[in-house]
């Protein structure tokens, strides 16, 4: 990994974001519908998976090895910790540096190839001024790790001033993306400022190991 960016250290101590648990069976489909929240991240390891995300000022990666049709979303809120130093953050997927290694490594486990990941990014919206210009922060994050890590990027959907539904079905690679209206758009974005004011008031562990 590149120097650049943080990942996360050997300590069993560090937290382990488990599988979703926000699923449901779409009949039209045939598939079982993971949804993905802000901080979390899942690798579809069964047949029948399609993940699903709504993003405001967030962003998520969906990756997937093209060769075995394994892949995985993350969706992070934050491109880093609030003071930029990753020693004294966290180690979780609310952050763009952790969620990319985690979901990176937990594909390379289940038997992807680095070289044959195909990456596509959405998110990265600004919903009426209220994320601080998070959204360009997030969306010039994951391009610039991108790059610093020697990946290309399949495809892209970033910033504007609209939230967007995203399903991805990793067996193909094919992602369905849905603008949504200004009602949605509001809710998405109250979701944004209410999941940023946890996170404030919760403490802060785990240990992050940076690259000299």
């Amino acid at each position: 990994m590149s120097r650049a960016f943080a990942r996360s250290g050997a300590d069993e101590s560090v937290d382990r974001m488990p599988p979703s648990k926000h699923r449901f069976y779409d009949a039209a489909q045939s598939a079982w519908i993971v949804k993905i929240l802000p901080g979390e991240f899942h690798v579809a390891r069964a047949r029948d998976e399609i993940l699903a995300t709504v993003l405001g000022s967030c962003v998520s990666a969906c990756i997937r090895d093209a060769e075995t049709g394994i892949g995985g979303m993350n969706h992070f809120m934050l491109p880093e910790s609030a003071d930029g130093v990753w020693g004294g953050a966290q180690n979780s997927a609310r952050f763009g540096n952790f969620a990319m290694e985690k979901l990176i490594n937990e594909l390379l486990k289940a038997g992807c190839r680095r070289s044959s990941l195909e990456i596509k990014i959405f998110g990265g919206a600004s919903l009426y001024d209220s994320a601080g210009g998070v959204g360009a922060k997030n969306a010039s994050f994951i391009m610039n790790y991108l790059r610093a890590e020697g990946f290309s990027c399949a495809a892209s959907d970033l910033e504007g001033s609209f939230a967007r539904r995203v399903q991805y079905d990793p067996r193909t690679g094919r992602v369905t993306r849905k603008l949504l209206g200004a009602a949605d758009m509001l809710a998405v974005a109250r979701g944004d400022s209410a999941y940023g004011r946890s996170l404030a008031a919760r403490p802060l562990s785990g240990v992050v190991e940076l690259f000299r």
